[in-house]
């Protein structure tokens, strides 16, 4: 693996952007903790493994999607609930082509064991990517803690583990039996 930059992190911001400006309305005050994390993990899956510019592309797509319906919709069981507005957004793109890659990397990036079953190596490097910003870097994958720090320095987390711990609290609270509807085996 190269030593990247924490200058120069991988994953085009821009695009990102783009793509999460017109959830900003529904997202709200959690907004900069949800683009963040979007930013953060789509960059650890970049510099976990070389990606050429399309596989980059569909791994930001997926990113900016993958937890949406927390906030769109308000549940906690939210993965498969997540993957309609990535599939309108690949439709409105000309790019339905992508929608079963993209759809798996979005349902199976809460596995806890690895995916070997996919369409596509990116479903297994989008599970990695998320899971290092989820445990907030103590689920390194070989990336140097150096560069988590960096990471979290230049995109901060602005509550959004914070929000992700009152919605868990919440679900528990009405689904005993069901705390982690979103973990997979």
């Amino acid at each position: 693996m190269a030593e990247i930059s924490s200058t120069a992190f991988p994953a085009n911001v821009d695009h990102i952007d783009s793509i999460l400006d017109k959830w900003k309305p529904l997202i709200g005050d959690d907004f900069a903790g949800y683009r963040n994390h979007v930013v953060r993990m789509a960059n650890f899956c970049l510099m976990l493994e070389s990606c050429d510019p399309i596989q980059q592309q569909k791994i930001e797509i997926a990113a900016c999607f993958h937890d949406i319906v927390l906030w769109t919709a308000g549940t906690w069981d939210y993965l498969a609930p997540s993957v309609p507005p990535a599939l309108k957004y690949l439709e409105e793109h000309g790019q339905e082509d992508w929608a079963e890659e993209i759809t798996q990397m979005i349902l199976e990036h809460h596995k806890v064991r690895p995916v070997t079953n996919a369409s596509s190596s990116l479903v297994e490097l989008f599970r990695k990517g998320d899971l290092v910003d989820f445990s907030l870097g103590l689920v390194k994958f070989g990336l140097p803690a150096s560069e988590i720090k960096a990471m979290k320095n230049a995109y901060p987390n602005a509550g959004f583990h914070k929000k992700l711990s009152k919605l868990a609290a919440r679900w528990f609270l009405k689904h005993p039996l069901n705390p982690a509807p979103m973990m997979k085996w």
